[in-house]
């Protein structure tokens, strides 16, 4: 039992990491992804949002959907959970963070239109996990969305201080290593399947 939540914890923070392997969630990776406070910060909110998003999710698709026969409405349902979520993150953010509520401007409320949010909680009913599953599988997918932005905006602090060729600058570099890292972490799509 603890084997598979490690298993699913690593997958989906690694070898099926939904930036990286799905291409989920790219809109935040790339405008969040110029300083590593705001990608700590903006990962921390994504990662609390999946996991909550994860467990709720589940408990309104095998509890109310299933039980009523609804399942139609799930698209709806998740994202009105996902939503609802959102706006009590932002909330509490700029309360207790101004400035990082600042910084993170417009992609904070973005998160409701994150599709990896909502991949997530597809993915989780495609894939039949129990509740303790869904939490796990949240919280290592927003782990991976974490490492993920951390990662990039790491390497784009220090372009700051290159020599970058001017057809390259700004959006062309960022792709290009959005690209190699997704590579990078291609490698490890051998290591679990899960």
């Amino acid at each position: 039992m603890i084997a598979n939540l490690v298993l699913i914890f690593i997958a989906a923070a690694i070898t099926h990491n939904f930036v990286l392997t799905y291409f989920l969630g790219i809109c935040p990776f790339i405008g969040v992804s110029r300083k590593i406070e705001q990608a700590v910060g903006m990962g921390l909110a994504t990662t609390f949002v999946m996991t909550l998003a994860a467990t709720v999710t589940w408990a309104i698709y095998h509890f109310i959907l299933i039980r009523f026969n609804l399942p139609f409405l799930q698209y709806a349902s998740f994202i009105i959970v996902i939503a609802s979520l959102v706006q009590i993150v932002e909330m509490f953010i700029k309360k207790v963070s101004p400035p990082l509520y600042r910084a993170l401007g417009i992609y904070l409320p973005l998160i409701t239109t994150n599709c990896a949010i909502l991949g997530l909680t597809l993915f989780m009913v495609l894939r039949e996990y129990t509740f303790l599953e869904g939490l796990i599988f949240g919280l290592g997918a927003g782990a991976g969305f974490t490492l993920a932005l951390v990662i990039m905006a790491g390497i784009r602090e220090e372009l700051e201080c290159c020599d970058i060729p001017k057809p390259l600058r700004g959006a062309g570099i960022t792709l290009i290593i959005a690209g190699l890292l997704a590579l990078s972490f291609m490698g490890f799509g051998g290591l679990i399947s899960k």
